[in-house]
């Protein structure tokens, strides 16, 4: 048979972020690489926790600007959702969407017991769980393996563009884990070579992974050098630079059927008044210009893009001008076949546990959401309970 470096197999499979031992034979078919994809949900991570109440601000209400004297949205510089709540004024770019129908706004999203630690709460959201549960495996990963796989139509990957594959991690997707188009030329050029065959079905299995992890970086690798093709201006930040790649992967059809990013910088115990207005004008602009960018390509259609974080911020401002590790918070879902508007319930300001906003929605309503009505699988009860998705899907 030919020779084969398994270091370099590996050494290349690193480099993608393919888990080889975890992946099962029937994924590692080579055609599953050459599908034309139909969809692909795009995450958005907010990490560090955003402050919920001045992302959509709840401007006729006293008590808000009671607790936030120094922090409050000002009631004249909102822009206005309904007669009740309205984005902060740096959003400005998402309104064109909202006023198309293309931005739905999820309020109140939460758990019971909820865990003010990072680490614990994004894992939490990352997997699921009861808040007093531990799991290893992503929310993606068990809602796929409990409807028995993806739709035929949809690619077996996962682009993991910014910070850890979170709701990715298990075997159900092949996560790559890429930051640049010479990271997937490297893993390409390692991991090419002769196809070859054994009598060792371990030693075949590692052969055939080769096969896709080589075919996926091929794909993805020609969808990146066509990025200047982009009809977009995209913002000069990570969070823009990210996005701007997934548009390309998307217009490529390149075989993902998930995308995830990172917006960091959401954890303002001081200085809020100055950070969180750039965080959110940098997400607005760069939201708005992937959605043109998708449009221009004729991809809106097939993609959703959602926003979700480990917590909010606490109502009240701390000495430092800024607010601390909360609970519930708003998010958003962007796309071309959404039916706009604002769903759940606002969380009453004047109504709080511990100092923290009550949650009105639980998180995993969203996720069912997302599972039954974006990728068309059956409901994942085990994974999510019995909870109903939102009628957000057109």
């Amino acid at each position: 048979m030919a020779a084969v470096s398994r270091r370099n197999l590996l050494k290349g499979a690193a480099v993608l972020g393919l888990g080889l031992p975890l992946l099962s034979a029937a994924r590692a078919s080579p055609a599953t690489a050459d599908i034309g994809l139909a969809k692909t949900l795009v995450l958005v991570e907010l990490s560090g926790g955003n402050d919920g109440l001045n992302t959509v601000v709840p401007y006729t209400d006293p008590a808000y600007y009671e607790t936030r004297p120094r922090l409050a949205v000002g009631r004249d510089r909102v822009l206005q959702l309904d007669e009740h709540l309205g984005l902060h004024p740096n959003l400005k770019p998402l309104m064109r969407h909202w006023q198309a129908g293309e931005l739905a706004v999820v309020l109140g999203l939460g758990y019971p017991r909820p865990n003010r630690s990072h680490f614990r709460s994004i894992e939490i959201w990352n997997t699921a769980s009861e808040s007093d549960q531990t799991l290893q495996d992503g929310w993606l990963h068990r809602a796929i393996v409990e409807a028995g796989g993806l739709p035929p139509d949809m690619g077996p990957l996962g682009v993991v563009l910014g910070g850890p594959v979170g709701p990715l991690a298990g075997e159900a997707l092949t996560p790559v884990v890429l930051k640049d188009s010479k990271q997937l030329q490297t893993a390409t050029r390692l991991l090419d070579g002769r196809d070859a065959q054994s009598a060792n079905p371990a030693l075949d299995h590692i052969l055939a992974v080769r096969r896709q992890a080589r075919d996926a970086a091929g794909r993805l690798t020609a969808a990146l050098e066509a990025a200047k093709q982009v009809k977009s201006d995209f913002p000069k930040s990570p969070l823009g630079r990210q996005l701007r790649l997934a548009a390309s992967v998307i217009a490529a059809r390149a075989p993902a059927a998930v995308i995830k990013v990172q917006h960091s910088g959401y954890d303002t115990h001081a200085n809020q008044a100055a950070r969180h207005p750039r965080l959110l004008a940098d997400l607005g602009a760069s939201l708005s210009a992937f959605a043109g960018a998708l449009k221009k390509a004729g991809a809106w259609d097939r993609c959703l893009v959602v926003t979700y974080a480990e917590f909010g911020r606490r109502v009240a401002q701390n000495g430092s001008g800024g607010t601390d590790h909360g609970t519930a918070a708003p998010h958003f879902l962007l796309g071309g076949r959404l039916r706009g508007g604002l769903y759940g319930r606002q969380p009453s300001v004047g109504d709080l546990q511990g100092g923290d906003l009550i949650h009105s929605l639980d998180f995993r309503q969203l996720y069912a959401t997302l599972v039954q009505g974006w990728l068309e699988l059956p409901p994942a009860v085990d994974t999510f309970g019995r909870q109903q998705p939102l009628p957000v899907i057109a």
